[in-house]
């Protein structure tokens, strides 16, 4: 893969700011990212911020709110939407909790959910499914990932008592983006059903790797966490609620912050944005390391200048793997995204090859179901760290 001069260069440059870089040849971004300098400096200057003029006042209160709504607003635009239908959270699993535990569930609901979901979020649909007396249906997403429409198989899979739709964006273990926008005008003007469906997507793996405009998709509720491809500190998250369907989500978790006041400082009912569900004190700090990494990304280029970057890669990584004999890609066709899933005809397991590759200084990842090794490549990741990923594993089998 040959980069013309100039963009290498402005790779290569981009990388100077991620620290976590220079030791090792990084393929985990989808489990976690590399926080960029600028951004653990800005986690640092805040801690000494809050200690300088608190920790706790006035002037710290006020500070605090300012940042707080700056990240807001810097998560809002990198997803197209106003800043009123974010909430900020802690991870994909917390915003995923909001969603679930926010509907009114009545008994004989059903919710629908894929085959290829994580397990926090597998485990709160059953708790609630438990508490609730509503049933659980399983969508053979999995299935699609070569052949046969995912839409379609969704289709099949509704039912008048349908609720919910629980689903990944781009799904952590094979890679597979779901067609977002088609499945939320499914559900949404499902025939059969004399209510609207919502629909509730995962988005650990598409929120700063994928180009998003999430009105366009219709979707209602969308959760992601800042650690990931956003390569932010850990513990800060986010999640996008429709606005057409604010008023019908109620807190479960409850806390100051969500509320409004009157002038005496009494509570007076729900803040009426994404701020509803926002509990209490959080590491506040870690917010302004997020916001200097969203920062990082948009010094490089766009969302759609950094997605499509990341595509190129992953299709070099995708060519080269499946040139070697003894390894598999899942997906038969180039990655629509970062992450490339592949199976290696090995005696030794895949846990084995993949400790072995990190002695070597190759960090990668194993998924249980399907049963593979899991690659992440970004934006700044070079050909030549793509060509010694290959060789090291080739050199193995």
């Amino acid at each position: 893969m040959n980069y013309p001069p100039t963009l290498l260069s402005d790779v290569q440059q981009q990388r100077q700011e991620f620290p976590g870089l220079v030791n090792k040849v990084y393929f985990n971004f989808g489990g976690q990212g590399t926080l960029p300098r600028s951004g653990l400096e800005a986690i640092i200057d805040a801690h000494n911020v809050l200690q300088q003029q608190g920790p706790f006042s006035f002037k710290v209160n006020h500070w605090i709110r300012q940042k707080t709504e700056l990240l807001r607003e810097a998560i809002a635009q990198e997803l197209a939407v106003e800043p009123a239908t974010i909430t900020l959270t802690e991870n994909v699993t917390s915003g995923c909790n909001i969603a679930l535990w926010g509907l009114d569930w009545q008994v004989g609901d059903r919710i629908l959910m894929t085959d290829c979901e994580h397990p926090g979020v597998i485990a709160t649909v059953e708790e609630i499914a438990r508490r609730f007396q509503v049933e659980i249906d399983l969508c053979p997403i999995l299935n699609t990932l070569n052949e046969g429409d995912p839409v379609e198989v969704i289709k099949q899979q509704l039912t008048p008592e349908t609720r919910l739709v629980v689903l990944s964006h781009l799904l952590w273990n094979t890679g597979q983006v779901l067609p977002l926008k088609e499945i939320s005008h499914l559900c949404h003007n499902y025939s059969e059903s004399d209510r609207p469906i919502f629909v509730l997507a995962d988005a650990a793996q598409s929120a700063g790797s994928l180009a998003l405009n999430l009105a366009e998709t219709e979707v209602d509720f969308y959760a992601f966490t800042g650690h990931k491809w956003f390569c932010g500190p850990a513990g800060v998250g986010a999640l996008y609620i429709r606005p057409e369907i604010f008023e019908l989500i109620n807190p479960t978790f409850i806390g100051w912050r969500g509320l409004q006041y009157d002038k005496t400082g009494q509570p007076i009912g729900w803040k009426n944005d994404g701020r509803k569900f926002e509990i209490a004190t959080s590491a506040y700090p870690q917010y302004e390391g997020l916001r200097a990494s969203i920062a990082v990304h948009n010094a490089w280029g766009n969302s759609e200048k950094r997605y499509q970057q990341i595509c190129e890669l992953s299709e070099y990584l995708w060519q080269g793997l499946s040139e070697v004999s003894a390894i598999k890609c899942l997906k038969n066709s180039p990655p629509e995204a970062g992450l490339v899933s592949f199976t290696v005809d090995s005696p030794m397991s895949h846990k084995t090859i993949v400790e072995q590759l990190e002695g070597q200084g190759f960090f990668l990842r194993t998924i249980r179901d399907p049963d593979c090794i899991r690659a992440c490549v970004h934006y700044f990741t070079l050909p030549d760290e793509i060509e010694q990923l290959i060789k090291a594993i080739s050199l193995m089998v």
